[in-house]
């Protein structure tokens, strides 16, 4: 695997934004959220489906926090074909990866649909 190395024309006093060469190694070895989680599917233990994972969740005491790790998942959750459709919010350490899915334990399509919804911040 090879790293372009970056280069960045600096006036004095000016901040580089980005990553460096070494930092680099650690981009390119992580993972996607928009290609690995975004989109996928949530299953139920009975292989019932229970919807995508729509975003994820960073919570502002992580987001300075040296793990910075992804607190929860927005799952829309019920409807068909996207009506009655509604999204909830769920731990992400409830989801558990599983035969090429990712499963919710112990839920069920009326625990979902007993949720209390998701919804964003006003800003």
């Amino acid at each position: 695997m090879t790293t372009a190395a970056i280069s960045h024309a600096q006036d004095a006093g000016s901040t580089i934004v980005g990553v460096g060469v070494v930092e680099m190694r650690d981009v390119i070895s992580g993972w996607s959220a928009k290609r690995a989680i975004l989109g996928q599917a949530v299953y139920n233990d009975n292989g019932e489906r229970v919807g995508p994972i729509d975003d994820m969740i960073i919570a502002p005491d992580k987001i300075i926090a040296p793990d910075k790790a992804i607190s929860y998942a927005i799952v829309g959750a019920g409807g068909f074909l996207g009506v009655a459709r509604r999204d909830v919010a769920v731990s992400v350490s409830k989801l558990k990866s599983g035969d090429k899915k990712l499963i919710l334990a112990g839920t069920t399509k009326e625990a979902s649909k007993a949720t209390p919804p998701f919804e964003y911040a006003k800003q």
